[in-house]
């Protein structure tokens, strides 16, 4: 997770289910996933604003590009 000049604030791993919880300073971010490579797929990234003093949900949709 970057902030608005491209400076990495947080990782993270989900869970079973997908989920994951990153507590950040609210504030405009891009996610993407680690170790972001060329090729066939699309995994973001996406861009979330967070704002004080509530929780942000995104929902993060993956194309694996294998049809």
């Amino acid at each position: 997770m970057e902030d608005e000049k491209g400076a990495e604030v947080a990782s993270f791993t989900t869970d079973d289910q997908g989920r994951f919880r990153v507590p950040v300073t609210p504030g405009h971010y891009t996610v993407s996933k680690e170790g972001k490579k060329r090729g066939v797929g699309h995994y973001g990234p996406f861009d979330v604003d967070v704002l004080a003093g509530q929780m942000t949900r995104v929902e993060w949709e993956c194309d694996t590009g294998i049809r």
